[in-house]
């Protein structure tokens, strides 16, 4: 038996030469600048910083925020669950731009100049658990496309990103340095300074159908060409940053119409496939063909994961309610989730959630998914509800009046939810 005497001496030690060698890095940590690399390796964590961020938001100042400091850089490696995270709210907000500021809005979407009466959902800020977000900087947006093609392609919901990016930059651009384009597909605003092009293209299954040039208001009546993106994809060549969707026009019924060949020859031709099996192949060939013609060294590709929809209060806990209507704050807690790239809800997602991660899995360019899934499930109270349009017309107050049939809780109003996509994709964009 070894002697009691010596494992003590020997304990004290070892105490000793650790308290002494603590003493001294924190004394170099301490007389170093905050800007030298000891102070920097000292506060390398992304989570301990997130947990610091939020343990202490409430005390924060605009002089002391992280997320405007270059120290805190948002690295995408770190940071590979920017979903994962909060809405926080922060009464000193203040919108890039306005319904009334940005003119680029269409009346579906501007709530504000539409009667909303309340301004609340405004105010809250998306907070990522294990990083900061950097602060939206327009001309440094700018900046990092400048002399580039920025694209948004799919539905109703990727406009609004794209709306939203155009407006969340606009306004640092002299009156006679942008202009806008619209065509039946494709709308293209520039900014000649910088020789940014930032465009939308029209194409909400991304293959092709019969809704591609004039929209088919009868879900039923809709036909895709599940095995073609061939007239699309001649619009995303060239371009240099592609950001991608499609989801919610699937979401119309459990059979897709499918066909391979041609229009004018296909009412008769089409086949009825099962909607995950219809969308697993039309994102196979939205694939075949990004892999086939894209020069990653020049293009970067985005895929915005599924926009929810908030069509049953009571999945938020709220029985009395009527949808999305009335809503003025985020969920507290849902009882079903949409979780990204998961299956253990596809009772409730049909297994649509996985279809393109397990696509963009297999292929052999590099796709970054936007994950907005998740943080967006939380904001019932973001959408247009009965302050957007129907056919093209304001709803009237009768219409208003009749929540249950007249809200809309698949769009967004802006500004809103879609500018913390693009804050995202900003991150994504200035760190590369």
């Amino acid at each position: 038996m070894k002697p009691f005497g010596g494992n003590m001496l020997c304990s004290f030690i070892t105490v000793l030469i650790c308290t002494l060698v603590f003493i001294a890095l924190f004394y170099t940590v301490t007389l170093s600048s905050p800007s030298s690399p000891s102070f920097l390796n000292a506060l390398s964590c992304p989570k301990r910083i997130a947990a610091s961020k939020l343990s202490h938001s409430a005390a924060r100042s605009d002089l002391s925020r992280p997320e405007e400091d270059e120290r805190f850089e948002f690295d995408p490696d770190e940071c590979n669950t920017v979903s994962s995270g909060r809405w926080v709210f922060n009464s000193s907000i203040k919108p890039l731009y306005t319904d009334e500021t940005c003119p680029y809005l269409e009346k579906q979407v501007s709530c504000t100049k539409n009667g909303r009466p309340d301004s609340g959902y405004l105010q809250w800020e998306w907070q990522p658990d294990d990083c900061y977000l950097p602060r939206f900087d327009p001309k440094r947006m700018l900046e990092k496309i400048k002399g580039k093609r920025l694209m948004f392609v799919g539905d109703s919901i990727q406009r609004g990103q794209w709306r939203s990016m155009v407006c969340m930059v606009e306004s640092v651009i002299p009156e006679d340095g942008k202009s806008m384009e619209k065509h039946r597909s494709l709308s293209i605003f520039s900014a000649k300074e910088y020789n940014v092009t930032i465009e939308f293209y029209w194409a909400p299954f991304l293959v092709e159908s019969n809704s591609d040039a004039r929209i088919v208001a009868d879900p039923n009546e809709r036909i895709l060409k599940v095995d073609s993106v061939s007239p699309h994809a001649l619009y995303w060549q060239d371009v240099d940053i592609l950001v991608f969707n499609s989801y919610v026009w699937w979401m119309n019924g459990p059979y897709v119409k499918s066909l391979w060949g041609s229009f004018p020859n296909g009412e008769d031709g089409y086949e009825e496939l099962e909607r995950t099996a219809a969308y697993r192949i039309a994102l196979r060939t939205w694939a075949n063909w990004a892999d086939s013609t894209i020069d990653p060294n020049r293009t970067r590709v985005f895929f915005t994961t599924m926009s929810p929809t908030h069509m049953r209060s009571e999945d938020w806990n709220h029985k009395d309610g009527i949808k999305c209507y009335n809503e003025t704050s985020p969920a507290k807690k849902l009882k079903r989730r949409m979780q990204w790239g998961g299956s253990r809800n596809s009772s409730y997602s049909y297994r649509m959630t996985d279809v393109i991660a397990s696509i963009v899995e297999r292929m052999r360019i590099n796709v970054t998914f936007i994950n907005i899934t998740e943080l967006s499930e939380y904001r019932v109270d973001a959408h247009t509800s009965v302050y957007g349009e129907r056919s093209e017309e304001l709803l009237s107050e009768e219409q208003r009046d009749d929540p249950l049939q007249f809200a809309d809780c698949i769009h967004w109003c802006l500004p809103g939810v879609p500018d913390t996509w693009n804050h995202i994709l900003y991150s994504y964009l200035v760190r590369s």
